[in-house]
């Protein structure tokens, strides 16, 4: 988890998280309804989702900086994917 994060500690995966998911609800055009802990796993899963990816496709390596820009988007399709499935 090194190179999607940029560390190791807890803390840090947690506020990169935070971050990523925040950022991704405010660009993502709607109302999503969702606590802390379900805003930082958004972010949490789109750094996952964006990092292994990119990676597959060869795009980036780990610890590059479009990692985190890539964690935002990925963070999105799944406010997309999560909203879609909820209109069912």
């Amino acid at each position: 988890m090194d190179g999607v994060f940029g560390g190791s500690s807890w803390l840090w995966i947690i506020l990169v998280g935070l971050v990523v998911g925040v950022l991704a609800r405010l660009l993502k055009p709607g109302r999503d309804r969702m606590g802390l802990i379900m805003t930082i796993l958004l972010g949490i899963g789109g750094a996952l989702l964006a990092g292994w990816f990119g990676r597959t496709m060869g795009w980036y390596a780990a610890g590059e900086q479009v990692g985190f820009l890539a964690s935002l988007v990925g963070a999105i399709v799944i406010l997309v994917v999560v909203g879609a499935l909820r209109r069912r």
